[in-house]
Order: structure tokens, then sequence, then C-alpha cells
């Protein structure tokens, strides 16, 4: 009897519409985490059809299954020891040459194959058709036409899923090797298969003789980790020896060689060419790219971000701020005076309630325009372009565009743009990229900036604020290039095709990043001022602000309650802003501070000292000694910037 629950991979390259495709599965039912012990994103979700339970993995984005990257390692450890009963293959029908690579890698793996032939709908504008059937009849696998983005094909994927479950259909799986390719791999796989029994029950043995033929690392330590595996690497080196000899070429470049090549041939025979127009996706790839107007429209796309972050946020901000402090904040106080003595009820009310306040008031307004802008950016195609025009400034800090992606994610969150900086291809290049991406404003800088300067000085001394930072991270990253040996390696990207953003997964997008700053930056936001409010009831808050005054009060120029919020700030860079609210018993920071102190705390909460969270990523990503150094850093040159800032301005008429 088939099982009533089941195990679904999705796998494939990056921008193939995966993350479409496994939207349109899950719908509401998506949890985002860590894959165990690795710092890659794992998102898994549920559905339920024709009376299954289909548990949905959504795996990195790879172009192989080799050992190159972390991403890679995992998809193939997973469906190797994982054990999906399906396993689903999205492949884009307009590159589809390309894309299967990775699935003749799949075949390889005698995986439980289906694959979604993607992006159909793009295929067909540019005058390409793809033979479905006859795709499967080559690769011995059913292959289902898909739109992911917009649902077409989807039931009739889930359908095949349920056929192949229930045994209705078979997935024999084609994989063909050149004549001696193929016969040394039979007399190296037998051997594995007769001597290994053990690691041949986890991974194919005709697999096994594969990566052993490409001289792959891990695959050669689980070989000689058995007792049998010194007779096994023997064979290898002889059948490797054999290989290059017959073929005058390394035997990596060989198998490579072989999968391109079948995979050259199903393409030509399956795919149809017709003469494209040339479509308005293809007129806008054009300027976006181009040398010299690209540049001014991705200063438009970034500068129209932020309008529209400041419009939306502080239009938003205002009317939360007199909805809590006038209806809510008050009614609140009366339940809870009515039930709490005085002391605990005060505690409560100015602390718990406050500080809720304060994050739905002024963080949260300035957030979701910005997660909802950045998500349709990334499902545009627009970011690709965006690094491929900021290549060249980015060799000036010993980078390539590819880390301008860090970068911008970096205006979200600096833990995702931590993590984001595995896309580059050397560890110089991963510290690096995080070093000068954490000095980029997060979404929790940004309510700083734009809740203070934004709000009170106006949009262009906002935006100069960015402005400056984006030449200090320049300035910066242009030092820690010198300092650390290396040299910068070259762009090696793929650039996606524009699409038109599907609303319901910008939604999505900007819903579950939403709710994740939420049940992270809440709980800080509480802690912090009910800390806070706690020292002032103890009278603990007038010294501590005292032992901190010649640092703020004497070198930034700052109100010496500005300290307390600042070391708060180290847990979430808004409490700074909600706390000194807090302190000061009013949102209208006007009556607070002046312009200059605006700018000298903005900028201040701008550089120093990235939150908890973003150290304990870098922590995982670089070790404490990085880690440690690197907060050590911004905190030495916020102070030190903060305090020229003040001088400087002091002097302007």
């Amino acid at each position: 009897m088939a099982k009533k629950e089941a195990t679904i991979a999705l796998a494939g390259n990056a921008n193939v519409g995966k993350s479409a495709l496994f939207n349109q599965l899950t719908g509401a039912s998506q949890t985002i985490g860590n894959w165990p012990g690795k710092t890659v994103e794992k998102a898994e979700g549920t559905l339920f059809f024709m009376g299954r339970t289909l548990r949905v993995i959504d795996l990195p984005g790879i172009y192989s299954l080799s050992t190159f990257s972390i991403e890679e390692m995992i998809a193939r450890e997973y469906i190797a020891t994982g054990r999906p009963d399906v396993i689903v293959n999205v492949v884009d029908a307009s590159s589809l040459e390309r894309n299967l690579y990775l699935t003749l890698q799949l075949l390889e793996m005698e995986a439980p194959l289906i694959i979604a032939l993607n992006q159909v709908d793009y295929a067909s504008k540019r005058g390409i058709r793809v033979d479905a059937k006859r795709l499967s009849e080559l690769l011995g696998v059913p292959v289902i036409p898909t739109v992911a983005i917009t649902g077409e094909g989807v039931e009739e994927l889930l359908r095949a899923i349920i056929d192949y479950l229930d045994g209705k259909i078979k997935a024999s799986g084609k994989d063909f090797k050149g004549k001696e390719v193929e016969r040394i791999l039979e007399k190296l796989s037998k051997a594995i298969a007769s001597n290994l029994p053990e690691i041949s029950r986890i991974y194919p043995p005709r697999w096994l003789a594969i990566k052993l033929l490409e001289g792959d690392e891990d695959v050669e330590g689980k070989v000689r980790s058995h007792e049998n595996g010194h007779l096994i690497m023997a064979l290898a080196e002889a059948a490797r020896e054999e290989l290059e000899n017959i073929h005058g070429e390394p035997s990596q470049v060989v198998m490579a060689s072989e999968r391109y090549g079948f995979a050259s041939r199903i393409a030509k025979e399956v795919t149809q060419f017709e003469a494209p127009r040339i479509s308005i996706e293809e007129r806008l790839s054009y300027l976006t790219t181009h040398r010299v107007l690209g540049y001014p429209i991705l200063l438009a796309v970034i500068a129209s971000m932020f309008w529209m972050i400041f419009a939306v946020g502080g239009r938003l901000s205002g009317i939360l701020d007199d909805l809590f402090e006038e209806i809510v904040l008050p009614i609140g106080k009366g339940a809870i005076g009515a039930i709490l003595p005085e002391g605990v009820a005060g505690l409560i009310a100015d602390g718990v309630l406050a500080g809720i306040g304060a994050g739905l008031s002024i963080a949260l307004p300035f957030i979701i325009p910005f997660y909802a802008l950045l998500a349709i950016l990334e499902d545009s195609g627009y970011l690709p372009r965006a690094a491929f025009l900021m290549d060249n400034l980015m060799h000036k800090i010993g980078l390539h565009g590819k880390a301008f992606i860090p970068l911008l994610l970096g205006f979200g969150c600096s833990v995702p743009a931590c993590l984001a900086c595995r896309i580059m291809e050397r560890d110089r290049e991963r510290f690096l990229a995080a070093f000068v991406a954490i000095l980029i404003p997060c979404a929790a800088r940004t309510v700083v900036i734009m809740g203070l300067v934004g709000a009170y000085l106006g949009l262009m001394p906002a935006l100069a604020l960015y402005a400056f930072d984006l030449a200090l991270v320049l300035l910066v990253g242009r030092l820690a290039y010198r300092a650390l040996p290396g040299e910068p390696i070259g762009l090696i990207m793929e650039m996606p095709p524009y699409r038109m953003p599907s609303w319901r997964i910008v939604m999505r997008k900007t819903w579950l990043r939403t709710k994740s700053f939420a049940y992270v930056a809440f709980p800080y936001i509480v802690a912090g001022s009910l800390i806070l409010e706690a020292i002032k009831i103890a009278g603990w808050l007038d010294p501590l602000a005292d032992a901190m005054a010649p640092l703020v009060v004497q070198w930034l120029g700052l109100p010496k309650e500005a300290g307390i919020t600042l070391i708060f700030g180290i847990l979430r860079k808004e409490l700074t802003l909600i706390l000194l609210a807090t302190l000061a018993g009013t949102a209208n920071y006007a009556e607070i501070l002046s312009p200059i102190q605006m700018i000298v705390f903005s900028l201040v909460a701008m550089i120093y000292f990235p939150c908890i969270s973003t150290v304990a990523a870098l922590v995982k990503e670089f070790g404490w000694r990085k880690a440690v150094l690197t907060a050590l850093f911004d905190i030495g040159l916020a102070i030190a910037l903060g305090g020229l800032a003040f001088r400087l301005l002091s002097l302007l008429p």
C-alpha cells in the first residue's frame, strides 16, 4: 500500500523558478531555518493533495553535484542519505542544455526523478519550443511543462508525483557514456559493489565510480575509511590513468565532456527554434546593463526605492504613533493600573507597552515597504544586472560585481547579507564582502535614519547620510583590500531574464521577512524597554549616563541620555531611537535633539557595533577572532567619525 506521507525535494539551478514553484506548492505552510550544522537557508512546507500529505524541501540552487560549495554538498548528501521519495528537477526550458548538466548528475545518483520543464512561456517568447514528450523518452523520466510563477502545469506535476508514488509511472533514468568510459565504469562499479557493501547501500556503486574517476575528495575520503578502501582506490587510480591515456585529457575533464556532449545531443533533438521577436524584456535588459545609461537607471532605482520607503514609512509611522499614543496606550495603562500594584503597573506600562508601541510605530512602518521593494527587485531579475554594473567599482575594493548583491541585501538585514557572501568563490572574498556589508545601513538602521533625520530634517539630509556611508564602504573596503593579500577574480554569473513579479509572491516574501524581523526584533525591543524602565526605577540611570558623559557629551556632543540608548543599541539598532523616546517621555525628537545632534546620533548608530544577531552570523561564518575584531573596528570608527562630524557641523552657519 502506498504511503500516505511523502517527501518531495526540489532541485535545480539558480533562477529557474524553483522558489516560485515552492511557493505555489506550499502556500502559507512554509517554514524557514538552516540545514543542520550549516548556515545555508533551508525552506520547507507541506501540502495536501489527493489524500496525501506531501512535505516539500527546497534544496539550495546549484549547478552541479560537485563539492565546490556548501550548497552542492548539502544537496547531494540530502539526496543520498535523506532519501526523498521524489526529486522534482526544475529545468529552465529556455536554457535546456545548460540545465541538463545537473539533470544527468541526478540520474547518475539513480534519484527518483521527475522533471518540471519550467518557464515554457518565456522560452516560447524567445522562439524556443521544447518537445517534452520526446525529452521524457530520451531521459527515461516524466517531464511536465510548467509556468511556476502563474501556477500553470502545477496540478499536472502533482498528479505525476502521485502516480509515481503509486507506481503507475516509472522513471527508469538513462545516462549514456562513451564506450570506453562505460567499460571502465562497469568494471570499477562492480568492484565497489562487491568490496564496499556498506557504502554501496547508501550511494549507488556506479555513482561512486564516476566520482572516483573525477577525483572527488569527499567520496575518496568515504572510500578510504572502509576496510577495502585501499583496494578500490588503487583500482580507481588505474582506471583514471587508463581513461586519460585514451582521451589525452584529465579524467575529470573527460567525465564533464561526456555529460556536456550528452546534454547537447538531447537538447538539439528536442528543441525547435523560431525567429524570435525582440521583446520588451530584452530591450529593458539592454538599457539596464548599458555602460552609460545603466548607471543613471541604477541610481534612479535606488533613489526611488528610498523615497518610497520615506514616503510610505513616514505616513504610516505618524498614523500608528497617533493611534497608539491617543487610544491604545491610555486604555492599556488604565487596564493594567486597575489590576496590578502601582510600581509593577508602571514597569509594565512604561516598559512593555511603550516598547511594543515604539516598535509598531517607529520600526515596522519603514521595514515593511523596504522588504516589499526588495522582493520586487529580486523577482524582476534586476539584482544581477545591478551586480554587473557594479563590477568595475567592486574591483576597486578587491571584489567583483557579485558582491554588490550582499551589499544590497545589507539594506534589509546584515545577517542575510553576511550569509549571502557565500556566493563569493574564496574565503578572502567572503570575509572582505562581509566586512563591508555590515557597514551598510540595515532596515533597523534605516528606522533611525528615516525616523530621525528623514522625518525632522528632510529626505535630502537622510540621503546624504546614505551617500556618506557608501563612500565610507568603498574607502574601508579599499583599505581592507590592501591589508588582505590576494587579487580579485573575474565576474562569472548568470543573467536571468526579466519577469513581471508575481504580487502574491512579493507579498508572501514581504510577510515572511517582516514576521521573521518581528520575531527577532520585538523581544529585544520589549526587553530593552523593560530593562531601561527598571534601571530608571532603581535610580541607576543618572549614574550610568554620567559615567558615559565624557564620551557622549564632550566628544559626540549628544545629550548624556543618548549614551544609555547606544548601549542597548548593541541588541538592535532601532532600540537606540525607541529607547531615546522612552527616556525623554516623548516621540517628538525635535524636543530632545538639535539638528546637528540628530545627524551625529544617526551617523553613530549607522556605523557602530553590529547587532548581536550579526555578530553571531560572523562567528559562524568566520570565527570568533574575525567577528570580534570587526565589531571593535566598527565601534572605534563610529565614535571617531561621530566626534569629527559634530565638530565640523558645528562650524557651519
